[in-house]
C-alpha cells in the first residue's frame, strides 16, 4: 500500500468513525484478511518455486472443495511406503505456500511419515484472495477428513496459529482435529494483539475498532479474546514444541515465551540467528521437528537455555 493510499484510507476511517463505524469495521476486516496477489512474486519467491519443481512433482495433488472455497493439498509419501501409515499435516504461513515448507516435509519423509501440505486459501494454487482463522480452520478440517487422520501438525507463523485453533476447536461448527503432537515455528501468540496493531496502523477510532474486532465473533462464533495461543495450550494439554528465533522481527520472542509458559506439556527451543523465514530452510531445525514428531515419549523437553539445540530434543522412539 502506498503512503498516499494509506492516507486516503485513514481519512475514510476517520469519517466512518463518526457516521458508520460498523461499516468501517467491516471494511477494516476485509483489508486485514486480504491476501497478496499470487501473481506478484519477488525474485526470491520465483527462485524458490523454480528450485522446488522436482520436489513438487513427487506429490499427489488433491483439489478439494470446502465450505469456504477451493483449496489444494499435496500428499507426499516415500517410495513403497504405506499410505495408511502415520501422517503429518504441514501448514505454511502468510504470503507463503507448500514449496516454502520443502525442507520440513523432506525431514518428515525421512522419518517415515506420510506428509500432507496444503496451500491455505488465497495462497499458492488455492483459490480466493481472503484468509482468516475461521476460513483456514475449515480448510484444515476438510483436508483432515479427506486425507487424515494426522498423527501431528506442524505450522509456521500464521500456519501454527491455524493448527492450534483447529486442534482447540475454536471455530463454531468445525469439529476439533485430533492429533498426538503439535509443532509451531515462529508463530504468534495473541490474535487480539494483531488486531490492535492493525487498528493503530490504519488509524481506527474506538467505535470502528470495536466493530472490526466484532467481525471475528460474527464469522467464528467465538469472541476475539478466545484466540490466544497460550490460553488454548493450557486447555488442550497437547505435547507441543515451539521453535522460535529470539531476534525474529515479525513475531516477537515474547510471544514464544508466553506460549512456552503454558504448561509442562509445552517445550520452547530457541533457534538463534535464523529469523522469521530462514528458520524454515535450516536442515537442523527440520530434523529436530521430525525428531519431536517421531518421539513417543510424553515428557517435557529440558529448557533450552545454555544447552546445544541437539541436546534439547529427544531423538528416536
Amino acid at each position: 500500500m502506498t503512503r498516499f493510499g494509506l492516507r486516503i484510507l485513514k481519512s475514510l476511517f476517520g469519517t466512518l468513525e463518526h457516521v458508520a463505524p460498523s461499516l468501517g469495521g467491516r471494511m477494516a476486516f476485509g483489508l486485514f484478511c486480504r491476501t497478496p496477489s499470487p501473481t506478484r512474486l519477488t525474485e526470491k519467491e520465483r527462485r524458490v518455486l523454480a528450485q522446488s519443481k522436482d520436489f513438487m512433482r513427487r506429490a499427489r495433488k488433491h483439489p478439494l472443495t470446502t465450505t469456504h472455497g477451493a483449496v489444494v493439498a499435496y500428499e507426499f509419501t516415500n517410495w513403497g511406503a504405506r499410505r495408511d501409515g502415520p501422517a503429518v499435516l504441514v501448514l505454511h504461513g502468510w504470503r507463503s505456500r507448500t514449496e516454502h515448507m520443502r525442507v520440513v516435509v523432506e525431514a518428515l519423509l525421512q522419518r517415515g511419515f506420510r506428509v500432507v501440505s496444503m496451500d491455505l486459501p488465497g495462497h499458492g494454487v488455492s483459490g480466493g484472495r481472503i484468509l482468516n482463522i475461521p476460513k483456514a480452520v475449515a480448510a484444515v478440517s476438510a483436508v483432515a477428513q479427506w486425507l487424515g487422520p494426522f498423527d501431528a501438525m506442524v505450522g509456521h507463523s500464521f500456519g501454527g496459529a491455524v493448527a492450534l485453533n483447529a486442534i482447540a476447536g475454536s471455530v463454531a461448527g468445525v469439529p476439533p482435529v485430533s492429533v498426538r503432537r503439535l509443532v509451531t515455528i515462529a508463530s504468534p501468540n495473541a490474535l487480539p494483539d494483531l488486531f490492535s496493531q492493525f487498528g493503530a496502523f490504519m488509524g481506527l477510532g474506538p467505535k470502528t475498532q470495536k466493530a472490526f474486532e466484532g467481525r471475528v465473533e460474527a464469522i467464528a462464533g467465538t469472541p476475539l479474546k478466545v484466540f490466544v495461543a497460550a490460553e488454548q495450550l493450557r486447555e488442550v494439554r497437547l505435547p507441543t514444541l515451539i521453535l522460535h528465533a529470539p531476534e525474529d522481527k515479525e513475531v516477537p520472542a515474547s510471544d514464544a515465551r508466553a506460549m512456552g509458559d503454558a504448561g509442562t506439556h509445552v517445550s520452547l527451543v530457541w533457534a538463534p540467528g535464523l529469523g522469521h523465514r530462514r528458520i524454515l530452510a535450516d536442515p537442523g531445525i527440520a530434523a529436530r521437528v521430525a525428531a519431536f514428531v517421531a518421539t513417543r515419549r510424553e515428557r517435557r523437553l529440558e529448557p533450552a537455555a545454555a544447552m546445544p539445540l541437539e541436546d534439547c530434543l529427544p531423538i528416536g522412539d
